[in-house]
């Protein structure tokens, strides 16, 4: 006999923190060895990896952060990641997300840098991105734009709106919840000066995904938002 998903969604999850920490920690150490793999073959300690290099770190990194709720779900879950962590898409997201994530990039970044201005340059919020987008031309710049866009949304909303922020909910409730999924998507981006923005946003994602209980809107705004940045690079070039 089949059970319903209503009936499986009512079981008690055992996953939580520890299976986001262990996620990182697996994604953490995956992009170390592969960068550290790079550095050595090519010689090029210090210098910026290539495009492929940087592919492969991004992949490793998703080893943890897309494994780590596959396999909770999985082993200690329901074993569909709708049921346990909203992720889910409707035709709706995108009309609703992606004004959201325009709005975000244009209007929300400006206005928390802006007491800062006298400090920090637009250049150099860029220069993270800039430094990657530099090295990538034609077809690479559409792989790497994919990436950027497609795949870092779904896979970072899933960790970190899905495993990460749920977890937290079931010990500290909606508001810290929040809160503490934005504060470590923002440190886990290791980019001190873009902290402030990534936090901000990832506080916007938080609420989004606690107020529909699913990650679509949420995804298609960290995707717009991503957008609106590589556009702006590509017609810098």
């Amino acid at each position: 006999m089949g059970v319903d998903q209503g009936q499986v969604g009512e079981r008690a999850p055992r996953w939580g923190l520890g299976d986001a920490a262990i996620g990182l920690l697996v994604g953490w150490v995956a992009t170390a060895t592969v960068l550290g793999a790079w550095a050595g073959a090519s010689g090029a300690k210090g210098s910026t990896p290539s495009l492929s290099a940087l592919a492969a770190g991004e992949a490793a990194l998703w080893v943890g952060l897309l494994g780590a709720p596959i396999f909770a779900s999985r082993r200690k879950g329901t074993g569909l990641l709708g049921v346990d962590f909203g992720f889910s898409l409707r035709w709706s997201d995108p009309a609703v997300g992606i004004p959201i994530g325009v709005a975000c990039q244009l209007l929300m970044v400006p206005l928390i840098y802006l007491p800062l201005q006298q400090f920090v340059s637009k250049h150099d919020l860029e220069a993270p991105v800039r430094q990657v987008t530099d090295t990538a031309h034609g077809a690479s710049f559409i792989l790497l734009s994919i990436v950027v866009v497609v795949g870092a949304p779904l896979v970072e909303e899933l960790f970190f709106r899905g495993l990460v922020l749920r977890s937290l909910q079931r010990r500290v409730g909606d508001t810290w919840a929040v809160l503490g999924s934005a504060l470590v998507f923002g440190v886990a981006h290791f980019e001190l000066l873009q902290l402030p923005a990534l936090v901000a946003l990832g506080i916007i994602l938080g609420i989004m995904a606690v107020s529909t209980k699913r990650l679509g809107p949420g995804i298609f705004t960290h995707a717009a938002f991503n957008l609106v940045t590589m556009v702006a690079l590509a017609v810098q070039r």
